[in-house]
This record gives structure tokens, C-alpha cells and sequence, in this order.
């Protein structure tokens, strides 16, 4: 990936320092695409752990300081703290900057945070990076976590076009590929493509590692489940908040998954052997033919 060379943002603030806003923060100050990168944090350990870690030039608890003069925002907060988040700090956002975040749901939530950043002249634009890990805080982040990451990006009918090229423009340099979709068809793909798989995930780990299973269970559970189940170690704030906030489709997810389920239970009631072997025959043809689409997909417009 060519690294752009001019700096694109006088300041960029992330609120939120985690693994995203940390990886961003490396990102941005390896590329040079900010003059000065601001975290603003919770805690005052917190500032201690971004300075150690170099992911930010300057950490602080100061909304005013840290917010007066960031030309670009990036949320970086648990969905369902973002629209309290934002009423509190619009106030310190000045007049043309644009705001955008790496919230995995959006819907109502992009109206929402339009409306709280319009009545302070600044432009929301609701981002989606598909990258990340169930490994959690700065210390997690890594200067390459979004290169040749899918980056969807959710405009309405009030976006701001020049805010939305330049947001898409962002994500680009830090080796994004970028796409566009409303928010509501965001969540709906989303819901399956990585809300259920998540459940899915922490379900299996519920279950089978339950303290009231045979204390050899545990031994016994190797590298598929390991792989299976990996994304279950995620935030569980972060996905309480999702599955909060996308509950809808989410739960249309859940209702086709559990009938899948008892599909492939109703097959080996019947020992139809010919249609196990199809099944499993047909997931392993689906996904060969995604992870090589994957690897030769040319970045959308």
C-alpha cells in the first residue's frame, strides 16, 4: 500500500482509544495524515497507556482541549453510549468538522448523530470498518489492522457530499476498500455476516464450557473449537450493545439460523445420509467459492 504523502486533517481526535481507535491512531501518525492525533480517554490510566504505546501524539481527559480543534472525529464508543456521548460533547466540536465512527450498527443511530452534530454546523458521516479481533484496548491495536479491510460507509439524504469524499478518502489511505449502502441494508447484512457469527460463537463457548459439563470436556475441545469460538474472547460490552441495537434484524438472523439448525437435526433423525453428504458438500462449495472471490474482489465504488 502507497502511503499519501500530504497530510489530510489539521487534527484528528479519537474518542475512544481501543484496539480501533489505537490502530487508527498508529495508522494515521505512520502515514502522516494528521498534523496531531488527540485521544481522548475515560481514565487517567488510560493517558498513561497511549503515551507507553505511542498510539496518539496526546491523550487526555479534557473534552474542550481535546475536541476544539480536531477537524476530523472518530467515535470509537460502544454503540449505545454514542447519541448521549455525542449530545454532551457537540457543544466543543467546531463549526465544519466532520464526525464519523466505527460503530458496527447504524440505523436510527446515523439519524441520530446527524442531527446532534448538524445543529453545531458539523457533518456526521457513519462509517463501518470490517476489521478488528476479540483481543481489547490500545494495546491490542496494530498499524496494519485495516489494510485491505472492507470499510462501509452509510450517507442519507442530508450527508454532506464533500464530507463523505473526504471520510472515504480517509479510510482509503489507511488501506481500506470502501463501499457505500443505507444504514438500514448495512444492518440487515451485517446481522449475518458478523452479528450472528458472533452469537453463534459465544453460544457454543456458553455451552460447552459450561462449569457443569464433564471436567473432560474442556480437554477435548481442540483447534476447531478454538477457531470456531474464537470471536466469543470479543468486548462484552461491545456486543451486548449490538445485539441492543440491531435486535430487529439480528433476530430475523437468529429465526433462519435456528431453522437451518433444526433442518440438519431433522436429517439425521431420518439417516439421510445423501443429504448430510449434500449439505456438507454444499457449505464447503460456498465457502471455497467466497474466500476466493475475496482474495481477487476489486474495490467497490
Amino acid at each position: 500500500m502507497r502511503y499519501v504523502e500530504a497530510v489530510m486533517w489539521k487534527q484528528v481526535t479519537l474518542v475512544g482509544v481501543g484496539l480501533l481507535g489505537g490502530s487508527i491512531g498508529l495508522a494515521v501518525r505512520r502515514r502522516h495524515l494528521a498534523g496531531r492525533v488527540v485521544g481522548l480517554v475515560r481514565r487517567e490510566a488510560s493517558v498513561a497507556e497511549c503515551r507507553r504505546l505511542r498510539v496518539v501524539d496526546e491523550a487526555t481527559l479534557d473534552e474542550v482541549a481535546a475536541l476544539e480543534q480536531a477537524d476530523l472525529i472518530i467515535l470509537g464508543t460502544p454503540v449505545r453510549q454514542m447519541r448521549t456521548l455525542a449530545q454532551r460533547l457537540a457543544p466543543h466540536v467546531r463549526r465544519g468538522a466532520v464526525v464519523t465512527d466505527v460503530g458496527s450498527v447504524k440505523g436510527s443511530l446515523v439519524k441520530d448523530l446527524e442531527e446532534v452534530f448538524a445543529a453545531r454546523r458539523a457533518h456526521f458521516v457513519g462509517s463501518h470498518p470490517m476489521a478488528g479481533g476479540e483481543q481489547t484496548g490500545p494495546s491490542a491495536a496494530r498499524v496494519d489492522l485495516f489494510e485491505g479491510a472492507r470499510c462501509v460507509l452509510t450517507p442519507t439524504g442530508r450527508t454532506s457530499r464533500r464530507a463523505l469524499a473526504r471520510v472515504k478518502k480517509f479510510w482509503e489511505a489507511l488501506g481500506c476498500r470502501t463501499m457505500q449502502m443505507p444504514p438500514e441494508a448495512h444492518d440487515c447484512l451485517v446481522a449475518r455476516a458478523s452479528h450472528l457469527p458472533h452469537v453463534a460463537a459465544a453460544v457454543l463457548a456458553w455451552l460447552v464450557l459450561s462449569p457443569e459439563a464433564s471436567p473432560q470436556q474442556a480437554v477435548l475441545c481442540a483447534t476447531g473449537f478454538r477457531d470456531t469460538t474464537r470471536v466469543a474472547s470479543g468486548s462484552p460490552e461491545m456486543w451486548r450493545d449490538i445485539a441492543m441495537e440491531n435486535s430487529k434484524f439480528l433476530g430475523e438472523a437468529l429465526d433462519d439460523f435456528i431453522k437451518q439448525l433444526q433442518e440438519f437435526q431433522r436429517l439425521m433423525e431420518r439417516q439421510d445420509s445423501e443429504e448430510l453428504l449434500n449439505f456438507f458438500e454444499q457449505a464447503k462449495k460456498r465457502r471455497d467459492q467466497w474466500l476466493a472471490a475475496m482474495a481477487v474482489s476489486p474495490s467497490p465504488e
